[in-house]
């Protein structure tokens, strides 16, 4: 379906409740007619939370000395990953504070190649690891990383420009034209933005969907913006709509993403679990048909919070999955077991079989 950038401005702020209703139904029959009813697992690894960048929004940012750092050892890394393929998650994400030092993206290589060896190429991974030179996207991308979450956080530049700082390491032009270099290197490109930014429009946010549009992502990850006290954005707080507000505008975003881009995979982000326990489960029946159950240690979980109050923080891997289970099943809404979850691009359903011999695919 086509819409306006002023039919989606007037369905963002339309408090009709028979229009949003129809909104939401009409962008899950969209998703059911052309993904299916499934919702795709990909097992979060949070790496580190080291990081160069100094994001104005950001609770890891470099400037924050307020932050216990740490980096997961190649061990506990390549540990978590097998727990989610032994537990039937198609896929990891593995997402760090953004740095491009040598040991770090020597590291990110070396790890990729050692899940994809004892998954036997199985387990599909996501990397999620910042602005890097296309020679890094490249090597990287031959290790086996096929997909790469890079968020935009915003399209419109004058926008971007207020929630990071006037300095070299934060270009909005770079980091446009790192999504560049990901397509090239042959990445599934995935990026993404917040939403209830202060000084953020509904014409932005308009914008931000038809620049996905444009550019041809192949899934996005869209989330309310959730302030940190110990970042300076937290000095606009008084701007911000109600969390309930943002959780709604967060829904409709993702509805209407999904009925202009049917075929793309679309998170359910852990961000809106703040706001709502069940807030991906409604995102879900809204459109999204992806979820990153984190995998991390519950030790280090609470030292990677980009935003405050992250859900599940004192969780293992086994309840963050089992009461994920339990949710999505009261919602009535199905697991893709061992799949990659993709969509290849003659439009029929990538399915790829990741399965560990002599699992069932009920784990």
């Amino acid at each position: 379906m086509n819409l306006s950038k002023e039919d989606i401005v007037r369905l963002l702020v339309t408090e009709d409740e028979g229009e949003r209703s129809s909104l939401i139904a009409e962008s899950y029959r969209t998703k059911v007619s052309r993904r299916g009813d499934k919702v795709y697992l990909r097992g979060l690894i949070e790496l580190s939370n080291r990081c160069r960048k100094d994001c104005l929004y950001c609770g890891i940012r470099s400037s924050n000395k307020a932050v216990e750092r740490y980096e997961l050892d190649d061990e506990a890394v390549v540990s978590e990953a097998m727990f989610a393929f032994r537990a039937g998650y198609g896929s990891v994400v593995i997402q760090s504070g953004e740095r491009n030092d040598r040991a770090f993206t020597s590291r990110i290589t070396r790890l990729v190649r050692k899940i994809k060896e004892l998954s036997d190429g199985r387990l599909g991974i996501t990397l999620s690891c910042g602005e890097q030179s296309y020679d890094i996207y490249k090597e990287w991308r031959e290790a086996g990383a096929h997909r790469y979450l890079l968020r935009i956080e915003s399209s419109t530049k004058s926008l971007y420009e207020k929630i990071h700082p006037a300095d070299s390491r934060h270009s909005f032009e770079y980091r446009l034209g790192c999504l560049g270099f990901l397509r090239d290197a042959g990445y599934k490109v995935g990026t993404g933005v917040m939403i209830g930014l202060p000084f953020q429009t509904p014409e932005n946010l308009a914008d931000d969907l038809l620049f996905f549009k444009r550019i041809g992502a192949d899934m996005i990850g869209m989330g309310p913006y959730l302030e940190h006290r110990q970042t300076p954005l937290y000095a606009y707080k008084d701007m911000l709509l109600p969390k309930s507000r943002r959780l709604e505008l967060t829904i409709r975003m993702i509805a209407l993403l999904r009925i202009l881009m049917p075929d793309i995979n679309i998170a359910a982000t852990t961000a809106l679990q703040v706001i709502d326990p069940m807030g991906r489960e409604k995102a879900v029946m809204a459109g999204a048909n992806v979820i990153m159950p984190n995998m991390t240690d519950s030790s280090k979980r609470g030292n990677y919070q980009i935003y405050e109050n992250k859900p599940g923080v004192g969780e293992d891997a086994e309840i963050t999955k089992s009461n994920l289970e339990s949710n999505l099943a009261a919602c009535g809404i199905g697991i893709g077991w061992n799949e990659w979850g993709d969509f290849d691009t003659a439009g029929v359903p990538a399915g790829r079989e990741c399965r560990v011999p002599g699992q069932d695919g009920n784990a």
